[in-house]
């Protein structure tokens, strides 16, 4: 009787949002000793310089209008990698548990008798706005956050407007196509034309831009940004102007303020 063939070890890995130094240091090292990598769309091209030459390199990115791999299609393919390689990583924006779709990844690979470990990465519900200089919780202003993707606030698929509105701070990942929608039911559901908004484009790189507003004017203020963005609804929004610090116009100044943390990384993941 031939003996069964071990399967290997897949890794849902969070890349954290924009900056590549933003993953952790057990991310990082999944992905230096990878023999296979499936990345998605807003996976920083420095992280995956790190893997191995070796490594066979899969793009199953989604963006909107374009989706390079469907989902049903990426959950098989982790199965297949799985039985070709000893260690399979699954990099994602930000973290794969949140609106990451990594829980259905990881109940597949389980359903197969797949080993599979999550790594943890940095959301960009929390990472976008801290780099715009707005805390998503503050003593005086709020006492807690909801996370919600855009992805609902459409015609077939409405939120709880009025649920939502009752958040004390309020972030919408994905949601920069539908910001007038989002404005309006959160209007239409008694929150106030002056509560505070801020959007926050393509966070923690060098081309971050921030355009902060209210709920009455936000969507024709934000209408230039490009995607990712997330979307800060609340008291803690009106706190960037006063709060920021990442100035992308300093590239020079950006890369002294890294440089100590680069060198402390690769000390840790040698």
């Amino acid at each position: 009787m031939r003996p069964h063939k071990r399967t290997g070890t897949v890794y849902l890995v969070g890349a954290g949002p924009g900056d590549p130094e933003l993953i952790t240091v057990r991310g990082l090292n999944a992905i230096r000793t990878a023999d296979a990598l499936v990345y998605d769309r807003l996976v920083h091209p420095a992280l995956l310089d790190e893997a191995p030459a070796r490594a066979e390199r899969i793009y199953a990115g989604k963006a909107p209008g374009s989706v390079a791999m469907e989902q049903a299609d990426i959950e098989r393919l982790l199965v297949h990698l799985a039985h070709r390689h000893e260690r399979v990583v699954r990099l994602k924006g930000g973290d794969p548990f949140v609106f990451g779709r990594g829980g259905e990844e990881a109940l597949t690979l389980r359903e197969a008798g797949i080993a599979f470990e999550i790594v943890p990465g940095i959301s960009s519900s929390i990472a976008a706005p801290a780099y715009a200089g707005i805390p998503v919780t503050h003593r005086e202003r709020a006492r807690g956050f909801t996370v919600v993707t855009g992805h609902t606030c459409r015609p077939d698929e409405m939120p709880d407007w009025a649920a939502l509105a009752r958040a004390t701070t309020l972030i919408v990942l994905m949601g920069l196509g539908r910001l007038r929608e989002i404005a309006g039911g959160l209007l239409a559901n008694g929150l106030s034309a002056e509560t505070p908004v801020a959007v926050i484009s393509r966070a923690a790189t060098a081309q971050q831009e921030t355009v902060g507003g209210t709920l009455a004017t936000i969507a024709e203020r934000a209408a230039h940004l490009a995607s990712p963005a997330t979307i800060v609804i609340g008291e803690v929004a009106a706190i960037h102007e006063r709060l920021a610090w990442y100035d992308t116009s300093d590239t020079a100044g950006i890369e002294r303020m890294r440089a100590p943390f680069s060198d402390h990384l690769v000390a840790l993941s040698a």
